[in-house]
């Protein structure tokens, strides 16, 4: 069952698109050095160096429940965020230009597997997060010092002020002389991870309030972490956190194992202030400008512009489904009705330069996100919001699971899942999958019309064995309207079927299209899903 919603685009009431600007992997050359004066507490060119901001203490995850649990049995309050103009009015670009120096990076020089790059405040990243590093048990605050950042052509203030942070870089020692980003915690409650050998792309959310709900949406925000110090032997990292919102806190747990996927175990515990309804679990956002879908970028040299293809969901039926995704006109919101999904996420299946052309942003690399549950999250829905976008930074595809029940003012709730940031999601369809969707009009029709031609290619599955055509039938619904004129054609040497039909929607300004095919009235595919609007 799908729910839906439609309503024109108020961009202040959505989402802060800026925040979720596109980074590729950073390379950072490593030479064999000393311990820098940053680590060692000194500061550098015999500049007094700012106290630290904290003393050492001992350190559990339990502590950082307890002080999500005090934070909401108080009323909120917004933290300071005042940053010098020097900072604050960079555009994006000119931020880019600040990095940490290279030898001023934690744990660069020891043999652990990971390294941490804090990051400087400016531009839209003017938050500040608390960075702590935890080893053996205690946990001492990382304090900012000026002169462990290159400011290129920025001339920064004079004093040395302890700014704090905007968030940092988790990066992975190869064992040949680099350091690669294979994740990032910056802005609000926003993070992202890649694959191997993968540049950034999809973003995901420590958590999502009413996004796209009318009375606008809440943006939390990790206001400070706690990293611990890992050893070589686990190859694991493990990163605390505290969440702060008008409407609840939270304390996290990210677990996170790199390999030719990363993947990121998320625990979190959420204290609620007021009752909240709209949350959503499992969040993430994308960029799709346009594609095969929805081509109404003529002027663009690019045949596309998006990171994923579309949105994948193993229902808690076990049903497969796949919704193409589009750049809307209007807001649109679709809720898959489930109960306990088994998993979902933002898929990227075109893996071809051709798709794309673009050597720079490098689309069919981005890495898709794969989502499962651990643990019943009950019955819900899998959201996805479709926000119009006029630009390439702009993840305007939002997906997450919205639980049914709201959480109770005053109620401590915990959750679990587990996400895959990969080429390929480990869960796939046993049964034939839609590789290309195509939308367009129909040839000779009026002007006028509303017909529309559908294109659907599956590929898989039981298609190369040595079955009459007639054998396999396409099952197909318009609501509202008509479906005519439908083709299916089997391709076995390429162990494919085009399914081809057209729909008139009426004066409808919308039509939910459903299709999938079937042998003997077992389904041979996943199920297709789309939304044609207006």
């Amino acid at each position: 069952m799908i729910e839906s919603a439609g309503c024109m685009f108020r961009r202040r009431e959505l989402l802060k698109f800026a925040l979720a600007g596109v980074a590729t992997p950073a390379l950072i050359g490593v030479t064999a050095i000393s311990k820098t004066s940053a680590q060692n507490g000194a500061a550098p060119n015999g500049e007094k160096a700012p106290p630290e901001a904290a003393p050492k203490k001992a350190f559990s995850a339990q502590s950082v429940a307890a002080e999500a649990r005090e934070l909401a049995s108080k009323p909120f309050r917004a933290p300071a965020q005042e940053l010098a103009d020097t900072f604050a009015k960079l555009e994006y670009d000119q931020y880019q230009d600040i990095r940490r120096k290279s030898d001023r990076i934690i744990w660069r020089d020891e043999n652990i597997g990971f390294a941490i790059e804090p990051l400087h405040r400016g531009s839209i990243f003017s938050g500040q997060m608390q960075v702590t590093l935890v080893e053996n048990g205690v946990d001492t605050r990382l304090a900012y010092r000026r002169d462990d950042f290159d400011f290129g052509k920025i001339k920064p203030p004079a004093d040395n002020a302890d700014i704090g942070f905007s968030g940092f870089r988790v990066l992975q020692n190869d064992g040949k002389g680099n350091l690669e980003e294979i994740a990032s915690f910056q802005g609000a409650c926003f993070y992202k991870a890649m694959g191997e050998h993968q540049p950034a792309g999809v973003t995901a959310r420590a958590l999502a309030l009413r996004v796209g709900d009318p009375k606008g949406e809440e943006v939390p925000r990790l206001t400070a972490v706690w990293i611990e110090k890992p050893t070589r032997a686990k190859n694991t990292l493990v990163i605390h956190a505290l969440l702060d919102s008008p409407s609840l806190s939270g304390a996290f747990r990210f677990t996170m194992r790199p390999g030719e996927a990363t993947i990121i175990d998320t625990e979190c515990t959420l204290f609620t202030r007021v009752t909240v309804e709209h949350y959503g679990l499992g969040a993430m956002q994308a960029t799709h400008l346009f594609g095969p879908m929805d081509r109404r970028r003529s002027e663009d040299l690019r045949p596309g512009v998006y990171e994923v293809t579309g949105l994948q969901i193993l229902s808690g039926r076990k049903e497969w489904i796949w919704r193409p995704i589009a750049n809307r006109e209007t807001l649109q919101v679709s809720a898959f009705v489930d109960e306990n999904p088994v998993g979902f996420g933002l898929i990227q299946r075109d893996r071809e330069f051709a798709r794309f052309l673009d050597e720079e942003q490098l689309w069919h690399q981005r890495p898709s996100v794969w989502v499962e549950p651990l643990g019943e999250w009950g019955r819900g829905s899998v959201t996805l919001a479709e926000i119009p976008a006029d630009s390439q930074v702009n993840q305007n595809i939002v997906a997450y699971y919205r639980p049914r029940e709201p959480l109770a003012a005053g109620s401590e709730t915990n959750f679990a899942y587990r996400q895959f940031w990969c080429w390929t999601p480990p869960e796939r369809p046993p049964l034939a999958v839609a590789r290309n969707s195509r939308l367009g009009r129909v040839h000779g029709a009026s002007p006028n019309s509303r017909r529309r031609r559908v294109l659907v290619e599956f590929e898989g599955g039981i298609f190369g064995e040595n079955r009459p055509q007639d054998e396999i039938k396409p099952r197909i619904s318009a609501h509202p309207g008509a479906i005519s004129g439908v083709k299916t054609t089997l391709i076995k040497d390429r162990k494919t079927v085009r399914v081809q039909f057209d729909f008139d929607p009426g004066q409808s300004g919308q039509c939910e299209l459903r299709l999938d095919l079937a042998l003997r009235d077992t389904p041979v595919t996943e199920t297709w899903l789309y939304r044609w609007t207006a």
